[in-house]
């Protein structure tokens, strides 16, 4: 089984390190001192379940270099999606799984633009994690799991074997029977990102300030009611069920996100409130909070991906961020 890793960050850094740990041939995709600690150092992963290392990993940082992974999973960001589905395609075998762990919902569908959907499963996890330093991945919260699916909600053998592979490494893993439903149950949840960064708090002082409570409750309750709209199968009082789950995140905990807005970095905004504006107006939901929070962020978001707001007009400018 040969499995690329691509994008190693926290997310990818993390279970590509479990992987590598548990034997199997892991290629990593890094960048940079990243791409360069882990082909001198190997990783180092400082986890609340306990820190462990893995030494002599194979990295690059070029796709195309990557020959005939079995499995491909996806760590990138949302918006390089469409950055790197063009190479992807290009070392896929006919039976390569591709498993995209991005936030948000569009991302079985931007690589379905490319990408034969027979490869493509519906996937997401749950981790808090990111890059201490180059080489250095710290797991901060929760117990990471990674949940997947058929996108035509099928059951097929290769979920079983995909699982069987997590298991190995010692990665929870959960098999949905509607991945759709699953990938909006941590959309709506992950929103409140957006929320963080324009308060400028952890999900601990968020939660804790009886007013902004209220307005992450409200954004929940905005994206719940368009998921109802859509016709995704999420149970009536699952914003009620993200509050009480929220109230167990350790109280410094932020988001990636978050902090990419806080150091001027292009982030997922499009692909989280972004998208709920989006899909908002599609369908007739109004979205007051999260278009708050989106219009709050985004000049900065423009500002991070070399655009010049000085100069009138930028009409439609959340759209041209997609597209490109």
């Amino acid at each position: 089984m040969k499995i690329a890793i691509i994008g190693s960050g926290g997310v990818g850094g993390y279970f590509g390190a479990k992987l590598a740990k548990a034997g199997f041939d892991v290629t990593f995709l890094a960048r940079g001192q990243q791409l360069k600690a882990i082909q001198d150092k190997g990783l180092i992963v400082k986890s609340i379940l306990g820190d462990f290392k893995v030494n002599n990993l194979k990295a690059t940082d070029k796709i195309t270099e990557i020959e005939s992974p079995d499995l491909v999973i996806l760590g990138v960001k949302a918006w390089q999606i469409k950055e790197i589905r063009d190479d992807l395609n290009r070392i896929l075998h006919k039976d390569t799984i591709i498993l995209p762990l991005q936030n948000g919902v569009l991302a079985a569908e931007e690589l379905s633009e490319k990408i034969d959907k027979h490869n493509i499963l519906g996937g997401l996890c749950r981790i808090f994690s990111k890059v201490e330093s180059p080489g250095v991945i710290n797991h901060s919260a929760v117990t990471p799991a990674i949940f997947f699916g058929e996108l035509d909600k099928s059951k097929t053998e290769r979920l079983d074997k995909v699982q069987k592979i997590l298991k190995t490494a010692d990665i929870a893993s959960k098999i949905s029977d509607d991945i759709e439903a699953d990938l909006w149950k941590k959309f709506i949840s992950i929103c409140t990102s957006g929320l963080l960064a324009v308060t400028k708090t952890t999900y601990g002082e968020l939660r804790t300030l009886k007013e902004t409570r209220q307005l992450m409750i409200d954004l929940l309750t905005e994206v719940y009611q368009l998921s109802q709209k859509i016709g995704v199968n999420v149970e009536s009082d699952f914003v009620e069920k993200s509050v009480a789950f929220i109230d167990t995140y350790p109280y410094d905990t932020t988001s990636s996100l978050t902090r990419d807005v806080w150091d001027n970095k292009p982030s997922e905004i499009e692909y989280q409130n972004g998208t709920v504006v989006r899909l908002g107006e599609k369908y007739g939901i109004d979205t007051p909070v999260n278009r708050f929070v989106y219009y709050s962020i985004l000049p900065g978001e423009l500002k991070a991906r070399g655009f010049d707001i000085s100069i009138p007009p930028l009409k439609g400018a959340g759209g041209m961020l997609l597209q490109t």
